[in-house]
């Protein structure tokens, strides 16, 4: 896998983390197994970004490496197999024979304060605005983080209006249907009544027609 490949993994696993450390207290096994397996292939990349004599990709993605197993966890490091990896060795100095200065050597005038090698400022300078991309980066997710949780919060106290809302609409259609109840049981007592009371309605109508047809008749 090549240094790209590598420093994207890396990043999606610092954002896995990051997410992890935020919903540990709920979730405690959350994206575990994703992570293990993306840290043990950062590793196995390092160790073959080493092997082709890339060493200054390979450093600064082994200091990567081992920010994000300190996040990780310790113990879920060493449960998953997750070792740290050891800066490389020194090169080792050269034979007394081969270190005989030639007649040529111009000698320099000592100093307590050693120059700096201009190759090692580099990879030092490199590695700095690195930490620092990476820094902004986390600034970034931080605050999209944040940004999410506040949504979360007000999505959230809307669900609590709607509910409330739901509650009482419900309160409501309960007294509707009590009061219809109610309603329907009193027409059918009235319906009952009118059954009962139908027969005696009739015979008094009929009367009071014979009546009004004697009295007509008579006049």
């Amino acid at each position: 896998m090549s240094a790209a490949k590598l420093t994207s993994l890396a990043t999606s696993t610092l954002s896995l983390l990051l997410e992890r450390q935020r919903l540990q207290a709920s979730h405690p096994t959350l994206h575990l197994q994703i992570i293990s397996t993306n840290l043990h292939k950062i590793r196995d990349g390092i160790l073959v970004l080493r092997t082709t004599s890339d060493d200054e990709a390979a450093e600064s993605l082994r200091a990567h490496y081992e920010r994000l197993r300190g996040m990780f966890g310790e113990e879920a490091a060493e449960k998953a197999g997750l070792h740290t990896i050891p800066p490389p060795m020194p090169p080792s100095p050269p034979p007394l024979d081969e270190r005989v200065p030639s007649p040529e050597t111009i000698y320099e005038p000592y100093t307590d304060e050693p120059s700096p090698d201009p190759d090692e400022n580099g990879i030092l300078m490199q590695q700095r605005q690195m930490m620092d991309a990476q820094d902004a980066h986390l600034d970034h997710l931080s605050s999209s983080i944040g940004r999410q949780h506040h949504i979360s919060l007000q999505i959230g106290d809307e669900l609590e209006v709607h509910t409330g809302l739901l509650d009482a609409l419900d309160t409501e259609l309960d007294g509707t249907g009590a009061r219809m109840s109610s309603a329907r049981r009193k027409l059918e007592r009235v319906a009952q009544g009118a059954k009962r009371n139908g027969s005696t309605v009739t015979i008094a109508l009929l009367i009071l027609i014979l009546l009004i047809l004697i009295v007509v008749f008579k006049t």
